[in-house]
């Protein structure tokens, strides 16, 4: 089986760990443990639940305490029997897609979207079909040209919301079209959901897939919108049949995921207002910097991103994404993702949720870096 270069990942590999101005990253700041256990009120019951845990493989399918608090992420027709703990959602994600396509497939998916949402369906030999999220349409589907694009044999569509790269969000009309669709040709809809609960404005927040879809499945983690990826733990949420399937592919992959990450993630969920509100006044406090760092670059321009903490900055500068993002790296370690890692040339995604020094200096940085361009 032939797999293409995870492109994103292999950029942030080799260079993440050496940028002076790291606004590639995509979680929000990082929580360190004492400001976890600070935002709990009871550190000393946490580490007392910690010190007391005994380091076995522990709850193959995730503690029911925690799966329970992930179920209360969702509506009524999520319970913990239907979440699956996992490392990560990139595990998550490996796992839904692994389940729910196969050789000769039709998988529909949106793009630009995070690579393995596509590639590894087109590595399991799926009749893949990209379904173009355009600049002039905010980078929203269109539905009609997704109802162009599936037929009979269409098994899974694939949607990210909010989007990464380009912090789109779909609202709840959308979605439901969207579920129309799918629910026409009896296909899955699996939705990347790793940024949902840092929508920016109050109450446009979008209800999950699984929530509007009987055939909806989700993937969420604790990495993003919790500021732990640390932890390594992420799910997949859905209907019996989808997790009976990935839970036969996640044991060939994972035993189990780490105890001491289990209740970590536990105990965040339980005291997810106050680390949410943590995450949305950087979040939001850090686009208003962006927003105006980029009015003020003539040469650049993006759509307001609606969710999320990355964006797809469009330049006007006729430099191919790779060589503009090495150039600005190789000049003053400032650090972003080439548009060219999502097919997007001419762009380069944004990171904009990272401390708000590493915020200010990044895009200086970049600015410097555009006006030896122009030089």
């Amino acid at each position: 089986m032939h797999i293409a270069p995870f492109a994103v990942e292999q950029w942030m590999n080799a260079h993440e760990t050496t940028a002076t101005w790291n606004t590639g990253e995509t979680c929000v700041h990082s929580l360190t443990v004492d400001e976890l256990l600070a935002l709990t009120g009871d550190a000393d019951d946490v580490l007392r639940r910690l010190r007391d845990t005994r380091l076995t493989y522990g709850h193959i399918i995730g503690s029911h305490e925690l799966r329970a608090q992930i179920a209360g992420l969702y509506g009524e027709r999520i319970g913990a029997d239907d979440v699956l703990v996992t490392n990560g959602a990139i595990g998550a994600n490996f796992l839904a897609l692994f389940a729910l396509t196969e050789p000769g497939a039709g998988v529909v998916c949106v793009k630009p979207t995070y690579q393995q949402l596509y590639s590894v369906p087109q590595a399991l030999g799926a009749d893949l079909r990209p379904l173009p999220l355009r600049e002039k349409n905010g980078y929203l589907p269109d539905v009609d040209e997704l109802r162009s694009l599936v037929d009979d044999a269409t098994r899974l569509i694939i949607v990210n919301n909010p989007n990464n790269p380009t912090g789109a969000l779909m609202d709840e009309a959308l979605l439901r079209e969207i579920v129309a669709v799918a629910r026409e040709r009896d296909a899955w809809l699996l939705c990347d959901e790793v940024y949902r609960m840092l929508e920016h404005d109050p109450g446009t927040r979008p209800p999950s897939i699984v929530d509007l879809y009987e055939k909806g499945v989700v993937t969420g983690s604790m990495s993003k919108s919790y500021s732990l990826a640390g932890l390594r733990t992420g799910w997949v949420a859905g209907p019996p049949e989808a997790l009976a399937r990935c839970l036969e592919v996640r044991d060939y992959t994972t035993i189990s995921c780490g105890v001491l990450d289990d209740i970590l993630a536990t105990v965040t969920l339980e005291h997810r207002d106050a680390v949410l509100e943590r995450n949305l006044e950087i979040v939001r406090g850090n686009l208003a910097i962006v927003d105006e760092w980029v009015g003020r670059e003539e040469r650049l321009r993006y759509v307001r991103p609606r969710a999320g903490t990355t964006t797809l900055i469009r330049y006007d500068y006729r430099v191919p994404s790779l060589e503009f993002c090495r150039g600005m790296f190789d000049l003053n370690g400032a650090f972003v993702v080439p548009g060219a890692a999502f097919d997007e040339e001419y762009t380069f995604r944004l990171g904009y949720a990272c401390a708000r020094g590493v915020l200010e200096g990044g895009l200086a940085a970049v600015s410097a870096y555009l006006r030896t361009l122009e030089a």
